[in-house]
Order: structure tokens, then C-alpha cells, then sequence
């Protein structure tokens, strides 16, 4: 995987433990991954992931203030949850929303992982952006009302203005609504 896919996925590390966390940075960082932070608590993991469009939680299982579980409930959906633990303590099947990896981990399988769940991502995020936005029930009428301004003033059908109003749309660089607007303002003044 290319080191723009890694480098655009956010990852925050979770243990408990300091040192481990630190660790698990710098492998992190060494192959290219964009670290935002590293937090001992869930809370802190929390408060870090709040604010952030999406990412990566690569965590342990237990922290002094909420175990695992509690802390996926508690997640924003946009963030994914890698967790590392030995497997006496996770429960069996692991809960949906969590990839697992074992202990003793070997650092290719989190690499390797990591790659694979940030490649995900991207591909959900193009495919949000690609799908069309609904529009408001605002914006719908104001579409109708500059078609029907269009149909009675220019003596247009419906499907004259409507393919009036898309190409004005592109040539202006607009979207519909906004189109829908200047026209309107134009012909009403």
C-alpha cells in the first residue's frame, strides 16, 4: 500500500501502560503511519477521538477507567478499533466493530493490519463522497419554483428547464439550488 493511504489515516494509540504506548508509536511512525496521539486512559482516547473524521484506535484491552467494550460503545462510528491483547482476555467471538490481534504480537501482522483496515477507509470515504447529497426540502422548492418561472416566462416544458438549469449549474460551477437562486434573482429583478 502506498505511504499516502498511511500517511492519511489518523491513528491514535491506547495502553495503558506508557512505555507501551510509546512503543507502539514508533513502530507506527517508522512505517509511515500519522500518529495523532497516544493516551493511557480511555478518556483520554475518547477526548482524542472526538474531534477526528475518522481513523484508527490501536489499543489494549483494559484501562484503569473502562474496558474494551465500554470504550468501542463509546467511540465515534468513523473510528475503527485495533486491539491487541493476549487472548485469555478478550471475549469469544470478538465484538463487531474490533480486529483483534494477539500477544505476543509480531510487528508485520500489525503493519499488515493496520495497511488493510486504512485502505478500508479510503475506499468508504470515496465512496461517500461519490454518492449525491440529499437535498432539503428548501432546496428542492426552490428548484421547482425557478423551473416553473423558467416554464412560464421562457415557454419551456419541465425538462427544458430542469436540463437549463443543470447546464448553468456545471457552467457556473454551482450547484442546482444555488443555480436555482441566481436564476430566479435574475429574472425577478
Amino acid at each position: 500500500m502506498g505511504l499516502e493511504v498511511m500517511g492519511l489515516t489518523r491513528v491514535v494509540v491506547g495502553f495503558s501502560k506508557p512505555d507501551d504506548a510509546k512503543s507502539i508509536k514508533g513502530i507506527l511512525m517508522r512505517s509511515g503511519f500519522q500518529v495523532i496521539g497516544v493516551c493511557t486512559t480511555g478518556s483520554q482516547i475518547l477526548s482524542t477521538c472526538e474531534d477526528l473524521n475518522g481513523g484508527i484506535l490501536v489499543c489494549g484491552c483494559r484501562f484503569s477507567d473502562m474496558m474494551y467494550e465500554e470504550l468501542r460503545e463509546c467511540l465515534p462510528a468513523s473510528m475503527e478499533m485495533l486491539m491487541i491483547a493476549s487472548p485469555g482476555r478478550v471475549t469469544s467471538p470478538v465484538p463487531e466493530g474490533i480486529v483483534c490481534l494477539p500477544m505476543p504480537l509480531r510487528v508485520h501482522d500489525l503493519i499488515s493490519t493496520l495497511e488493510m483496515m486504512a485502505s478500508s477507509q479510503v475506499r468508504r470515504r470515496k465512496k461517500q463522497r461519490l454518492q449525491p447529497r440529499e437535498r432539503s426540502q428548501e432546496e428542492r422548492f426552490l428548484i421547482q419554483k425557478a423551473k416553473a418561472l423558467l416554464m412560464e416566462r421562457n415557454n419551456m416544458t419541465e425538462t427544458e428547464a430542469h436540463r437549463y438549469l443543470q447546464k448553468c449549474s456545471m457552467d457556473s460551477g454551482t450547484n442546482l439550488a444555488e443555480t436555482a437562486q441566481m436564476v430566479m434573482s435574475l429574472i425577478n429583478r
